[in-house]
């Protein structure tokens, strides 16, 4: 695309009046297209960033200026200034260097009681999940993967996910599946901080966590969400409870960032029909069934060897349980093998295990 021309301040020397001056891709002069112009915090950083040599925050933040634009109707200049940073990130060890993210996406200050960085390499291929649910994460990755061209026809990828299911079915695991798929950190927001008696201070923390999805690019997993709906036991009134998740909804509606925000929720029924409506798209996951069961197990087992399982004793005691209590009751059978002088694995340790973690989900 050719370079962005924009009208020069005429001159009050003759030899310069009324001369034209072209000006460099993103360098706009002061009133030149509304809401096209970056923020101050935005050229603050732009500027620190390039002082700094920090490439993958200086990109971070011209993705942001980029954004800014197409929401202000300036298509055109927004995806000639992604093309620019897709361009100089593909031929640099930017766009999928953990090292280089590290020190720009760490939480400091109160944030770093609200937020926990990581940095995953998880990989969806590494999940177990039923084919419908593993088809819906792979289009929110397709579509964040294919940003700049569904730009140019004016359309934005899924960035807001709703995620539901009984616990240990994977939500958490998906989320670092989606950090690490994209090279993005993963910010875990911590809900046991953000919600306080106090429903002022609550809806204060989470304004500074929603500023940050504009400061640092990522993946935000707000879990156990359903907290926000269902935390009366510190006396508030509905009343206040109510404003406070008006305010999570608001500030979710008006985020302005490239971010990716995960919810998940272990108790869909105690959502208001509001949360559902802000979401993208919402991800349901179930209990494995038995196809399920086995993949589980087989991939946990895949060092050890087996003999002769039988899989409908297997399947009727693993019936009920998630992926996790699975996996658990495997790791916990094969050791028991092990340790006793067995070099495999036998169906009843299996069974005994399984049965084990369905006690342990009944005394929960």
């Amino acid at each position: 695309a050719s370079p962005r021309r924009c009208c020069g301040a005429s001159s009050p020397s003759g030899g310069e009046a009324g001369r034209r001056r072209r000006l460099p891709l993103g360098v706009v002069p002061i009133g030149a297209g509304r809401g096209l112009m970056a923020t101050n915090d935005q050229v603050r950083a732009l500027v620190r960033s390039h002082g700094d040599g920090d490439d993958a925050q200086f990109y971070a933040v011209a993705v942001q200026v980029a954004a800014k634009a197409a929401r202000a109707g300036q298509s055109r200049f927004a995806q000639e200034l992604r093309d620019l940073v897709d361009g100089f990130r593909a031929s640099s060890t930017v766009q999928r260097g953990v090292a280089t993210v590290v020190p720009v996406a760490r939480p400091r200050g109160e944030l770093a009681g609200l937020l926990s960085a990581t940095y995953p390499d998880d990989r969806l291929a590494d999940l177990t999940l039923a084919p419908p649910l593993r088809a819906a994460i792979e289009r929110v990755l397709t579509e964040q993967r294919q940003r700049s061209f569904l730009g140019e026809y004016g359309l934005f990828p899924a960035r807001r996910v709703l995620m539901t299911g009984p616990p240990g079915t994977g939500k958490t695991s998906t989320a670092r599946a989606v950090a690490g798929e994209l090279g993005l950190p993963l910010f875990a927001v911590r809900l046991d901080a953000l919600i306080t008696k106090y429903m002022g201070e609550t809806a204060a923390k989470l304004r500074l966590v929603f500023d940050q999805l504009s400061e640092a690019h990522g993946v935000y997993l707000f879990d156990e969400v359903d907290a926000l709906a269902s935390e009366r036991s510190l006396g508030n009134d509905v009343g206040e409870i109510r404003r406070v998740i008006n305010s999570f909804l608001q500030f979710l509606e008006e985020d302005p960032s490239d971010s990716i925000v995960l919810a998940a929720s272990n108790h869909p029924g105690l959502l208001d029909r509001a949360f559902f409506r802000r979401f993208d798209v919402t991800l349901d996951f179930d209990l494995p069934d038995d196809a399920g069961v086995r993949e589980l197990i087989g991939e946990r087992l895949a060092r050890i060897r087996t003999s002769n399982l039988g899989w409908p004793r297997i399947m009727t005691a693993a019936r009920g349980l998630s992926h996790a209590e699975i996996v658990i009751a495997a790791q916990n059978a094969a050791k028991q093998a092990l340790l006793s002088g067995r070099s495999k694995v036998l169906t009843e340790d299996l069974v005994v295990a399984l049965s084990e973690r369905q006690r342990s989900a009944r005394e929960e």
